[in-house]
């Protein structure tokens, strides 16, 4: 039999023999440990005898069979924070869960305390790891679990594998774990770990050489992101010397960190804040997590000398500009701008074209809001269709009642029921003792807005049909069928009969959904369109920025008008955006549009982000894959500015990107936008 085996398999048989052989003395150093005789030190690591001390000193259960687990409110805010260290790691995870199927092992990654952020893997094991919570939410420090490779990681600042039996507590020997830390590229600090596991029977050695690559790969990913991140901030501040030559500039980064700063800036922040300072050195930190100054090195800081940078609605740094003049310029309020994800713009008068197709699409719209029917609102990325939405909502019967957003592409498909149905008490490890409720709850009497409904996985789909045809829901874990009075109105930029026709959507639900359907056009097919969104946006987008509104020139109006527009009204709104921010003397011209747009689709010699012999490098997909690729462009390789593009959620672009093997193109390609060569610094 063994004679059959590949060389491969016969190194896994003997490095699991060797762990087990291992295992037996480890284990039985472990009960003299804790029972307090003699240890016998031989067999077991010094790094895990000094954990397993540690463990004792911090009374640590020794019965612990499951990691503690945090609420899943408390989880999404964590994510948030943590989206620079998700966002570089997504293209490693979507790999490892190509990779790691089968094998029985899964790949999490944690924040810098240990709790997980994310999983993927092989299905069995992930959902085994989900009983003693290596999952979502799951905190693994050592005085909550124990000896175990993602806590020692973090307590030794080092990569560490622990194997079974070396593991503090009993309920978690069965596994084997190994764990490497993600450093930050800036000050080195350890901000997450990345953590391999398996159950004892499938582990290897080699868990801890692929743990301590792919950790690398997320730190070489970080240190692009913050390339890409000081390059803005960069261009912030040169865009602002040119306005005010006289003032010094320090750029700080998302984390309250000094990127760069002018030579003027030391001794001028020195003399205006009337202090003695320390030396300001890149990578000092500046801001605390809440964008705070630190008085402890720059005291009576004025708060409106920081100028906040914006990228998909979050802050990433800030320009801090220490006025050149005696008295400080008072920065003005930023009044509230609306846009098309208002809650406050329900109504179909802000709704703005003049195009037979989209008064046609209004007029149907205002057809079917009265009546307490379903909608599936169909249109590509960009196009609006969710301000369409807020609008059948806004002249609905039940107008006065919530309107709830969901994004059935944004979340797990571990978690989607949860959210959706809400859960019972005690309904898996780590739910709420008391259960929640889901979506459709939080939506009774109102509407229920469910987004990218193409994402929503076959085996939940027949419970969204029971409860367009009875009204009924039950929560996850519990049997009481909860009575519920919800409009679904549901998005989606997919072609749902393709759907059907490949097995993926059920077709009593496409036919129950699409009774009431209405098709938002694209922009390129709204005739006259143009010229009035970009007069709407033009001031408002100013406003918010502080500025004039822009006039493009009669070449830059005839490029936008030639241009395709794959992103929509979405994207028109970014370019107005763009032209604004780099507009000299109120006008906009050809220097101030994206290159696709200013030199046309043909001419740009951007390389198409594919993999080599791809062929999805011709486009295979069609249109879907093409707006990609243009996006992808665009945003210069940036993930996050690519699905603001597109009108999708990041974890859906990922998806997208895995489907039709495209890979991120380097954001270095940023630095050639501004006649600057990509190794130039």
């Amino acid at each position: 039999m063994t004679d059959h085996l590949s060389m491969d398999e016969r190194k896994l048989r003997t490095t699991f023999q060797v762990l087990d052989a291992r295992d037996f003395e480890v284990s039985k150093a472990w009960e003299h440990f804790v029972s307090g005789s003699t240890l016998d030190r031989s067999p077991v690591r010094e790094v895990v005898i000094k954990s397993w001390q540690r463990c004792r000193h911090s009374k640590v259960n020794l019965a612990v069979d499951v990691a503690p687990q945090l609420d899943s409110d408390i989880l999404g805010s964590l994510r948030r924070k943590n989206r620079e260290l998700l966002q570089a790691a997504a293209p490693t995870l979507s790999e490892a869960a190509d990779v790691l199927a089968g094998t029985n092992s899964l790949m999490l990654i944690t924040d810098p305390k240990g709790i997980v952020l994310d999983s993927v893997g092989d299905r069995k094991a992930v959902h085994a790891g989900m009983d003693i919570a290596l999952s979502q939410g799951g905190q693994w420090q050592e005085g909550n679990a124990g000896t175990n490779g993602i806590g020692t990681a973090l307590a030794i600042g080092q990569a560490v594998m622990v194997h079974a039996g070396e593991h503090y507590c009993e309920g978690i020997k069965g596994w084997s774990c190994a764990g490497a830390p993600i450093h930050d590229p800036v000050d080195g600090s350890i901000i997450g770990i990345l953590d391999i596991s398996a159950k004892k029977q499938e582990s290897s050695t080699q868990m801890l050489a692929l743990a301590v690559v792919a950790a690398s790969q997320i730190e070489q990913a970080l240190m692009r992101q913050t390339e890409a991140q000081q390059l803005r901030l960069m261009e912030m501040g040169l865009e602002h010397s040119q306005r005010h030559s006289g003032d010094g500039l320090i750029a700080i980064d998302a984390k309250g960190r000094i990127a760069y700063m002018s030579r003027l800036a030391q001794r001028m922040l020195g003399e205006r804040i009337d202090s003695a300072l320390p030396e300001l050195k890149r990578g000092m930190r500046l801001l605390d997590s809440s964008g705070r100054p630190m008085r402890e090195l720059v005291p009576d800081l004025p708060r409106d000398w920081l100028r906040p940078l914006l990228a998909d609605g979050d802050v990433t740094g800030h320009l801090l500009v220490i006025p050149a003049r005696s008295v400080a310029r008072p920065v003005p309020a930023t009044r509230a701008v609306a846009d098309e994800a208002d809650p406050a713009r329900s109504q179909f008068d802000s709704i703005v074209g003049v195009s037979d197709g989209i008064r046609h699409t209004i007029a149907q719209a205002k057809q079917i809001a009265a009546l307490n029917v379903p909608v599936l609102i169909e249109g590509e990325t960009g196009v609006g269709k969710e301000l369409f939405a807020r609008a059948i909502h806004g002249q609905s019967a039940v107008a006065r009642g919530p309107f709830v957003p969901f994004n059935c592409g944004a979340v797990s498909r571990e978690m989607l029921a949860s959210e959706l149905f809400g859960y019972a008490k005690g309904a898996f490890t780590g739910a709420n003792t008391e259960g929640r409720i889901g979506r459709f709850e939080q939506a009774d009497g109102g509407t229920l807005c469910l987004d990218e409904i193409g994402e929503l996985q076959l085996e939940l789909q027949p419970y969204l049909l029971r409860v367009l045809e009875e009204g009924v829901i039950y929560r996850v874990g519990d049997n009481v069928p909860r009575r519920v009075n919800v409009r679904i109105l549901a998005m989606t930029n997919r072609d749902l009969r393709a759907e059907v026709a490949a097995g993926r959507f059920r077709l009593d639900l496409y036919h129950r959904l699409s009774v009431t359907a209405i098709e938002v056009p694209p922009l390129r097919q709204r005739t006259g369109d143009l010229e009035c969104l970009i007069d709407y946006f033009n001031p408002r987008v100013a406003d918010r920025h502080d500025r004039e509104p822009v006039r493009f020139t009669a070449e830059a109006m005839a490029r936008l008008k030639a241009y395709s527009w794959p992103g929509n009204v979405r994207e028109l709104r970014n370019v107005v955006e763009r032209g604004i921010l780099f507009a000299q003397d109120g006008i906009a011209d050809l220097a101030c549009l994206p290159r696709e747009i200013a030199f046309g689709e043909q001419a740009v010699e951007l390389p198409i982000p594919v993999y080599p012999n791809d062929p999805a490098s011709q486009d295979a997909g069609g249109p879907e894959q093409a707006a990609i690729n243009r996006a992808m462009r665009v945003a210069g390789g940036n993930l996050s500015a690519a699905a603001a593009i597109l009108g999708i959620s990041r974890s859906t672009l990922y998806r997208k990107m895995n489907h039709y093997g495209l890979k991120r193109s380097n954001p270095f390609d940023l630095l050639s936008r501004f006649g600057m060569p990509a190794g130039e610094s």
